[in-house]
């Protein structure tokens, strides 16, 4: 940036600052950055990365210097270079979401600490900021929450919600809010159908009443009873698992859910409404017995643990460029599988002992990947409900197994589309035949090639690219990457800390 371009943005940022009535300081607080940080970027002495002018864009809604919401945001990534060092996961996307609907549930304030700081996460805050939720970011990643006596629900910010499927889980928390709403049809990644019906089918249990029509689910809230319920869910399914806990932590009565999901985004949310005063038992089983608070009004602070997708993703980073590298805070609980299948192809790795996360309960472990000779496992690669192999880490072993040799078969049985994704592999070099919309053969080794490359509108299969750019010698551009942005906090910066080249351009 010119110094002329930095004088320039530091005029439309202090005009900006003005107009929403702030200090700096209150933009500070915003940006997570001190004061003076500010004042410098105002008077245009202060060097802005393009990830700091998209946050000043989102912050106020405005184009700065010609990159505003409308540009696209790509990578390009120089490959073939050897990792090393350390790096830490971060918190869980999955558990942080389902952890700011279940702070509607609150009466006092949630301070959720280390929160991701992703899109995913963003357009949630959009949507509670719309309703009435004071949401107030106390630095980058601590943000704050208090709600009001009564959520305006008719002002809810539709084009956010909109764009993540994670406002379908605001069911459970306004259960009996008011007595009739409109929920706009979640979007969010491109996976094929995802039928709501296992929600539906959860939540009629509460006696809630659900219509869809016109782009919009009209709810209908379920009269107040203290009715004891049981019931058993026809899809162990996480977000589904979510929003019946959420509905029974509020509802009188004791709630026993069968066939519940217990993975680790569900643990976190019940660990979050225990604090809450909400009596949980049997968390981290599919049988959960709920005795709910229907006025709860706590001040709480809460840590949500790391996520093993993210932990999964760097591991892969580690083994697809024949690196050194150690991955700190690994929930391991959550991992076990996908690192017992690592190895039985051959992968060499290190794992420390264990240690607590933040939130007291979740365990961690240090895991160190090593130089190793991959071959095909001998049996297919397919994800189970929790304790299996995770279903959004399925993905990465199509870019591992591109490392191995032999042929491995990779079945992806949940998802209708993405599969196919994962076919892009092949314009980096892979060797990839699909076989039906589920499964696909990865035959390897292989040799990585860089190339130019769009994102797939699929998370786990955008972040795979990536990985694969890691290792394929050249340059390889990898574009438009909202979507890898809706699931992950800095990814780019963070694998450059242990030695990746990657810088994030615009055309």
């Amino acid at each position: 940036m010119t110094q002329q371009t930095a004088e320039h943005v530091g005029l439309l940022l202090r005009d900006a600052r003005g107009q929403k009535g702030w200090t700096q300081g209150q933009l500070a607080a915003e940006l997570g950055t001190s004061q003076s940080a500010v004042a410098r970027m105002e008077q245009g002495k202060q060097n802005l990365s393009l990830k700091m002018i998209q946050r000043l864009e989102t912050i106020f809604g405005r184009s700065i210097v010609q990159l505003g919401k409308s540009q696209m945001t790509h990578l390009r990534v120089e490959g073939g270079r050897t990792l090393s060092g350390s790096v830490d996961v971060n918190t869980s996307k999955n558990a942080g979401v389902a952890l700011l609907c279940a702070s509607l549930i609150n009466r006092g304030t949630t301070t959720l600490r280390r929160l991701a700081r992703i899109e995913e996460v963003n357009r949630i805050v959009e949507v509670l900021s719309s309703i009435g939720v004071e949401c107030t970011w106390l630095n980058d990643n601590d943000l704050q929450l208090r709600r009001p006596a009564d959520l305006d629900l008719e002002s809810m910010d539709v084009e956010a919600a909109r764009r993540t499927r994670s406002v379908i889980m605001l069911l459970g928390p306004l259960l009996d809010e008011t007595d009739e709403y409109r929920l706009p049809y979640a979007g969010g990644c491109d996976l094929g159908i995802r039928t709501v019906e296992p929600h539906m089918q959860a939540l009629r249990q509460f006696g809630l009443s659900v219509e869809a029509s016109s782009g919009f689910y009209s709810v209908q809230a379920p009269p107040t009873d203290e009715l004891d319920r049981s019931f058993v869910l026809t899809e162990r399914g996480d977000t589904v698992t979510e929003n019946a806990i959420m509905a029974a932590a509020h509802r009188c009565g004791t709630t026993v859910i069968r066939n519940a999901s217990p993975n680790y985004m569900v643990q976190d949310l019940c660990f979050y409404l225990q604090r809450l005063g909400v009596e949980i038992d049997g968390v981290g089983t599919t049988t959960l017995k709920i005795t709910g608070k229907p006025t709860i009004d706590v001040d709480i602070e809460y840590f949500p643990s790391e996520d093993p997708i993210e932990a999964m993703s760097l591991i892969t980073a580690g083994i697809v460029t024949n690196s050194e590298v150690t991955i700190r805070r690994v929930p391991i609980e959550f991992m076990e599988i996908e690192l017992a299948t690592l190895e039985q192809m051959g992968q060499q790795l290190e794992i420390s002992g264990e240690y607590t996360a933040r939130n007291g309960r979740t365990r961690l472990v240090d895991v160190t990947t090593k130089p190793s000779e991959l071959r095909a496992p001998e049996d297919k690669i397919h994800p189970m409900p929790f304790p299996g192999l995770n279903i959004d880490n399925l993905p990465f072993f199509a870019v591992i197994a591109g490392n191995a040799e032999g042929q491995t078969m990779i079945h992806d049985w949940v998802y209708e589309n993405r599969a196919i994704y994962l076919t892009e592999l092949n314009k980096l070099g892979a060797r990839i035949q699909l076989l039906d919309p589920h499964r696909i053969y990865v035959n390897g080794p292989t040799r990585w090639r860089a190339a130019e490359v769009g994102c797939p509108p699929a998370l786990r299969p955008a972040a795979c690219l990536l990985l694969a750019m890691l290792a394929a010698r050249g340059v390889s551009e990898l574009r438009n990457i909202y979507v890898i942005e809706r699931g992950y906090e800095d990814l780019a910066e963070r694998l450059n800390t242990i030695g990746a080249k990657i810088e994030y351009f615009q055309d």
